[in-house]
């Protein structure tokens, strides 16, 4: 992985707000050291990119449309320091759309996004699910998490995790003190999806010294619209033979399930492992 060069607003110890990114233009961002990423400092964490994408989604092009799966395909470095992101319609229509969005670092992009947007009706007679309630929050024991990972994003963080936990297996809940964008308050769907992509480092199979897994993408399928706030985490880490893996989550609201996020992972074992 190419090395990014730490240009985070505070890296220098410079004053920063209390948030993920500020505004620089209509389409133009600068990131902040609540956003760094955990495998290397120049980096931002994919969990508040992916927020701020599909923020800049629901700003920009508002819909009465639930987000029924968005996906994130990282195609290199998430920079930090400027960048863009671009919103644009491939498949309109008046009960399915298709949207676009992409985040660049001049002409570079680094996240490629798509979302499904479906019409709304009542069925609420035939809803369900077969997955497993999380006990609240509040019943679950407190965790810092920067005691595995490093970087702002993790900091931002806070944390709690079943004591039942088992490398590759557990339950969790995070929320943060932080929004999207400095000034700004987050569209609904993407101030739950700027936590999501925590899911890889919350119930680690191997230690990230030992063993490099990070995932290339996440996608998300939602089945109701999640509530902001909390977002819990029925996650299943699973690692293959051949430098495969993946990290499964069933997600949850303070209210219960809401769907499901997969990530695939690139696993390599460190020198000297």
């Amino acid at each position: 992985m190419p090395i990014a060069q730490n240009l985070h607003l505070g890296h220098e110890d410079d004053d920063y707000p209390d948030a993920f990114y500020v505004r620089r233009g209509e389409h133009q961002f600068m990131s902040t050291l609540h956003s760094q990423g955990a495998w290397q400092p120049g980096e931002q964490h994919l969990a508040p990119a992916a927020g701020l994408v599909l923020a800049e989604i629901e700003r920009r092009l508002p819909s009465d449309k639930l987000i029924s799966r968005v996906s994130f395909d990282v195609l290199g470095v998430i920079h930090s320091g400027p960048f863009s992101i671009e919103v644009e319609v491939v498949r309109p229509g008046r009960s399915i759309e298709l949207v676009e969005a992409r985040m660049r670092h001049g002409e570079q992009t680094s996240i490629h996004a798509r979302v499904w947007r479906l019409q709304a009706s009542d069925t609420s007679p035939v809803q369900g699910n077969e997955w497993p309630v999380l006990p609240p929050p509040d019943a679950v024991p407190p965790l810092t998490f920067s005691s595995v990972w490093n970087g702002g994003f993790i900091a931002s963080l806070e944390g709690r995790r079943s004591a039942e936990a088992q490398p590759g297996r557990g339950h969790s809940w995070l929320r943060t003190h932080c929004p999207l964008v400095a000034g700004e308050a987050d569209p609904p769907v993407a101030s739950f999806v700027k936590l999501v992509d925590t899911a890889n480092g919350l119930v680690v199979r191997e230690h990230p010294e030992r063993v490099f897994f990070a995932n290339v993408d996440l996608t998300i399928h939602l089945t109701r619209q999640p509530q902001a706030g909390w977002v819990g985490f029925d996650t299943r880490v699973s690692f293959g033979p051949t430098g495969l893996g993946e990290t499964f989550s069933v997600l949850s609201d303070i209210h219960g399930p809401v769907g499901t996020a997969a990530q695939s992972l690139t696993v390599r074992l460190r020198q000297g492992a």
